[in-house]
């Protein structure tokens, strides 16, 4: 009985294997990061749509010496280090000391309405899953990108 269980569910997992969303890095299609950060990022959407309710996932590309001041989102964020080194912070305000410094594979989650900022010196890929739409909200307003002076 346990080894005919056991038989099903793997012919179960493999029936169910086809994704709705398949890419491979080369494949990625790059484009500006959403007005809400700063400029430089790159964004690839992996799955979902982050402009519309439901789930996501999307890839961002920062540069070297990128940084997002303290903001938090709507919804958790769930991150993971794709390339290079990221460095995180929780809180109202930016303190590099504060900071902790995420090589690839790293993960972090911001839970909901946590305050939370990002840095790099190098660049690096980072890979955020979270439920749409994407919002950014920025502790204080003059960080945010869409407030500057045009």
């Amino acid at each position: 009985m346990t080894r005919m269980l056991i038989i099903s569910l793997g012919a179960a997992l493999l029936a169910g294997s086809a994704a709705q969303s398949q890419v491979n890095p080369a494949n990625l299609k790059w484009g500006p990061a959403p007005a809400g950060l700063p400029k430089g990022a790159q964004l690839a959407v992996l799955s979902g749509d982050p402009g519309k309710e439901g789930m996501f996932t999307i890839r961002l590309r920062f540069p070297a010496g990128y940084r997002v001041m303290p903001h938090h989102h709507p919804a958790d964020e769930l991150v993971t280090i794709i390339s290079g080194q990221t460095a995180f912070g929780m809180g109202d305000t930016f303190n590099r000391g504060k900071m902790r410094s995420l090589i690839q594979g790293g993960y972090v989650v911001a839970g909901k309405g946590m305050n939370h900022y990002v840095s790099t010196r190098t660049g690096a890929i980072v890979q955020v899953t979270s439920h749409g739409p994407f919002e950014i909200v920025y502790v204080n307003p003059k960080d945010d990108p869409r407030n500057a002076k045009k």
